[in-house]
């Protein structure tokens, strides 16, 4: 469930990458001024297809690596990135005194996954203790004291959010536990699905069989079909992005009186999480009917699906044979990957994982150019001017309402760059000879971390990324966007680009997360990041309408044979998107005011340039099994869908590439969306 990523609405979070600072070369990285030309198909016409007029060529001639889910820009910054980042870590394995403590750590930590024969030595041996404890459960108390543990399974999480009423305080959350596969995939029908589940039964026979447990088959039955029953019951993730719903607080009385199957003063005691006078009641009837299961299902298969899943869920840190069957079952059946990438780059991700600020220090100081945060604060309040001018001029809102958005516009706070202050990994204790060890010491250490702060004012200066992390974030319950190092770099941002370019990829960007204020999430908190109304009825419901419009718009799209996109699902996202767009193309035209009008190069107007950018940033090619998986679980639409679905409805293009009646993406002007 993890209600801190419900409400984190994170945007290109599919790309999940990282990426290297900007070689200061004086010169543009794609093109000659920042777009690049050689990536369009020639015969398309923009009013068809503008993600493929404006990538179709690129699309044709690039194959999407064996290791890979997709291609593009973004996965060529991910390599680069892990080239930088292991140069880091291979001089600190080598030479962690010259990087003091944190140095030490994450050298040991990284030569830890990088030992593969002392890896392959010691065998499954690394499970005993966890499996031993699983296997000395002898009664359903002490079954729930693994369930709120750190590494261990859960049908219901218990974990640390800000609270909804009052964002500069702590508070205890509950909600559903994760499954083996996504949700559904356990309920959907077709070929594929029916596929896919046949897979993951045989899948966990295989690890049990692995790890040595006996009676696999008969195991692996029963641990589907209680992972069936708890999908069944379970939330979707349209559901769980709504804000509203997932808002119940309770007392543990009240939790009780619920689901009096479950001991939350046990669960929360074990969590360390008993002096929250709150807890918020997060997918509240998944959890009322998860209970009844709980209660029906007996102990041993309780004890069962706790052991497969310890083992399943830390197979990547055991001998290759747990690591290849995990790899086989996510990544080549449900996600079309073909080959494991190499084991380097593994270990750059997990270690960014366990000790991700420390490494994020090291790398801002060897590949962050600061001087791109001066271009960056411009743009942003230039974005910020943006969407003041677009609200003061919304047609469709009251003044009440209208002023309320001023106000939480005003109180936007942007982060850039990297933390003001880093975590200090100094309590982490990592030893070299035990990959597995290192790993639950370190979910340990970070809820140990949480635990410090949670009697503690919200501390707003906290990241939820990177510095080395190709993303950004709009964070509701802080009013605050975060854009980390790595983004500000091409196609995003590139400080010696055109400043079309720069307005309609990183401008777009900077857009997109001030829109999450004021998606259909974002809309529900107020300046600083409380849970409250500020809308009056009638622009409630005007908003509703148009964003209603939006959503019919994308249930529309199929990028899948067979899948479409989940208008609801993707709302938010696409919200951001729309807004973004808009906003930057205003902060554009804000900018030419005072630097000058752009002139042509190699025939494009200022314009055309802008939106060519905003398609080239989404330049990306996706294996089909990912794509569906995407679908059915991400907030976030298809690359495809983000450009053509987005443009359609912004007016400035239909001028800037004379689109016309006829033209497959033309929509009527009253057809058009426009919500701020």
């Amino acid at each position: 469930m993890n209600l801190r990523r419900s409400l984190l609405l994170t945007s290109v979070a599919a790309l999940l990458v990282s990426a290297p600072a900007l070689a200061q070369t004086g010169k543009p990285h794609y093109g000659s001024f920042g777009v690049d030309l050689t990536a369009q198909q020639t015969g398309v016409k923009p009013g068809d297809d503008f993600w493929t007029f404006a990538n179709g060529g690129w699309a044709t001639r690039t194959e999407i690596a064996a290791d890979r889910t997709s291609a593009g820009p973004f996965v060529d910054l991910a390599l680069a990135a892990e080239t930088n980042v292991r140069t880091l870590l291979d001089d600190m394995a080598k030479n962690p005194a010259a990087y003091g403590a944190s140095g030490k750590q994450i050298g040991d930590f990284y030569a830890s996954w990088m030992d593969e024969a002392g890896i392959e030595a010691r065998g499954a041996a690394p499970l005993k203790p966890y499996l031993t404890r699983i296997a000395g459960v002898q009664d359903k108390g002490a079954l729930q004291v693994l369930f709120a543990s750190i590494g261990y399974a859960t049908p219901v999480e218990v974990e640390i959010s800000p609270s909804l009423a009052d964002p500069t305080k702590y508070t205890a959350a509950v909600g559903q536990g994760g499954l083996g596969m996504p949700r559904d995939y356990f309920l959907n029908q077709g070929p594929k699905f029916d596929a896919a589940r046949t897979a993951y039964r045989a899948y966990v026979q295989q690890i049990q069989e692995l790890a040595g447990i006996p009676d696999a088959g008969a195991k692996a039955d029963a641990i589907v079909a209680l992972e069936t029953a708890m999908a069944k019951v379970q939330w979707s993730p349209e559901q769980s992005r709504d804000i509203a719903k997932l808002n119940d607080p309770q007392t543990i009385a009240g939790l009780t009186a619920k689901a009096p199957e479950f001991d939350w003063a046990l669960m929360l005691k074990t969590a360390g999480l008993e002096s929250s006078p709150q807890i918020l009641m997060t997918q509240n009837t998944a959890l009322i009917a998860l209970g009844k299961i709980f209660a029906a299902t007996p102990l041993q298969t309780w004890k069962d699906y706790l052991a497969y899943r310890f083992v399943s869920d830390h197979a990547t840190y055991l001998p290759k044979a747990f690591d290849q069957a995990r790899f086989d079952f996510y990544s080549k059946t449900l996600s079309g990957v073909q080959v494991q990438r190499e084991r380097w780059k593994r270990g750059v991700q997990l270690v960014n994982g366990a000790l991700g600020e420390a490494v994020g220090k090291a790398y801002v100081a060897k590949y962050y150019p600061p001087e791109a945060e001066k271009q960056m604060a411009e743009l942003i309040e230039n974005l910020r001017d943006s969407y003041r001018e677009r609200i003061e001029a919304s047609t469709w809102m009251d003044e009440a309402t209208r002023k309320a958005a001023l106000v939480k516009l005003a109180a936007f706070e942007p982060r850039i760059g990297h933390p003001e202050k880093y975590i200090d990994y100094g309590a982490l204790k990592v030893e070299r000879g035990d990959l597995l060890g290192n790993v639950m010491r370190s979910g340990e250490f970070q809820h140990e971390l949480a635990l410090s702060r949670f009697p503690k004012p919200v501390d707003r200066s906290l990241w939820a990324m990177t510095p080395q992390t190709v993303n950004a974030y709009y964070n509701p319950l802080s009013n605050q966007i975060t854009f980390p190092a790595a983004i500000l770099q091409p196609p995003f941002f590139d400080p010696y680009a055109d400043p079309a370019v720069n307005y309609g990829a990183i401008g777009a960007v900077i857009g997109h997360e001030m829109g999450h204020g004021f998606d259909d999430q974002g809309s529900m908190f107020g300046p600083t990041g409380k849970f409250e109304n500020w809308w009056t009825p009638k622009a409630k419901a005007d908003f509703g309408t148009r964003t209603a419009a939006l959503a019919g718009q994308y249930d529309t799209y199929e990028p899948v044979p067979g899948t479409k996109i989940n208008g609801r699902l993707t709302l938010g996202e696409n919200i951001g998107d729309l807004g973004g767009i808009e906003a930057a193309y205003g902060a554009y035209q804000k900018y030419q005011a005072k630097h000058g009008k752009a002139k042509p190069v190699d025939g494009l107007t200022g314009d055309q340039r802008f939106f060519l950018a905003y398609a080239q940033a989404w330049r990306v090619k996706v294996r089909e099994d990912a794509q569906r998986q995407q679908l059915l679980t991400d907030p976030h639409s298809p690359a495809t869908a983000r450009v053509n679905g987005i443009v359609r409805n912004v007016d400035a293009w239909y001028t800037a590439f004379n689109i016309k009646p006829g033209d497959n993406l033309y929509l009527a002007p009253e057809q058009r969306v426009h919500i701020w």
